[in-house]
């Protein structure tokens, strides 16, 4: 039995497509990773995880390519009567899962109208994520889920670094800041050059993705972002140099810094996303 390496490289020759460099594209071909991620998907992973969230609804998922991930969910997806479908930008791919009976929405995930979507509540999203949209995609979704209730996204190992980071460290900034805000994030596998075509430069992080029972509505953290946005603005600079606006704002940002624990001169690195959260509430942001 041929495993899915063999079928993946297989399938890129008979059909001519390789992978544009333009999209992003490194086709995943790891039998492991794919089964760790299809095994996620349909909740037969850690089910210490999966057991605070709902079943899925549905499930869809950005950039199907040549179908790695893809087989599975459809098999899955209709095994168990659940709603399928992708977002895949490239013209023939799309084209390709359209003959093959899926429902397609040839848009870039960026530009997307996520709402116009309409995706039932609890839909899980499923990506390979092509590097380069991957972090404007999560705070993306986490300010506005539109019926996303989970997700199980490759990432680039750094970017799976600084969304997991905890305060005070390195890769600790805003983008740690809104997923933690809107997810629960747990690490599913790791994945090397060696289970991609073609390999890239850099080593690769699944993570899984529960949504918060307490993130904040759309419209508070629609709000907070721009609050964070201000705060991670100069990140050498001190917190309330980068939120004030004038010196009686600066005052009042002192005042409640101070009235949480925090000195004056604290960096926006050094609060978690949850005291932040408290400071924009506090100063009237949200």
């Amino acid at each position: 039995m041929t495993s899915r390496r063999e079928r993946l490289l297989q399938k890129i020759q008979q059909t001519g497509t390789g992978p544009k460099r333009s999209l992003g594209q490194n086709f995943l071909i790891s039998d492991h990773v794919i089964d760790r991620i299809l095994e996620n998907a349909f909740d037969f992973g850690d089910s210490v995880f999966w057991s605070k969230a709902a079943a899925p609804s549905g499930l869809i998922e950005i950039g199907p390519g040549l179908g790695a991930l893809t087989e599975g969910l459809v098999e899955g997806t209709k095994r168990r009567g659940l709603g399928f479908q992708v977002i895949e930008l490239d013209r023939q791919f799309a084209e390709n899962w359209r003959q093959a009976g899926v429902q397609v929405h040839e848009v870039d995930a960026l530009q997307a109208d996520w709402q116009a979507l309409q995706l039932a509540p609890g839909t899980r999203l499923i990506s390979n994520l092509p590097y380069q949209i991957s972090s404007s995609l999560v705070i993306d979704r986490s300010v506005w889920p539109h019926g996303i209730g989970s997700m199980i996204l490759m990432f680039q190992k750094e970017v799976a670094k600084r969304i997991a980071a905890k305060e005070r460290s390195e890769d600790y900034g805003l983008l740690s800041v809104i997923a933690q805000l809107g997810w629960e994030i747990e690490t599913v596998c790791e994945a090397g050059p060696q289970d991609f075509y073609p390999p890239p430069r850099v080593a690769s992080r699944v993570l899984r993705f529960r949504r918060r029972s307490d993130a904040p509505e759309e419209k508070e953290f629609a709000a907070f972002l721009k609050f964070a946005k201000r705060a991670y603005a100069h990140r050498r600079k001190l917190l309330a140099s980068n939120l004030s606006m004038g010196s009686e704002s600066r005052l009042r940002l002192e005042s409640i810094l101070e009235s949480m624990g925090f000195s004056k001169t604290v960096r926006a690195e050094e609060l978690s996303p949850w005291q932040l959260l408290e400071l924009a509430q506090k100063n009237g942001s949200l």
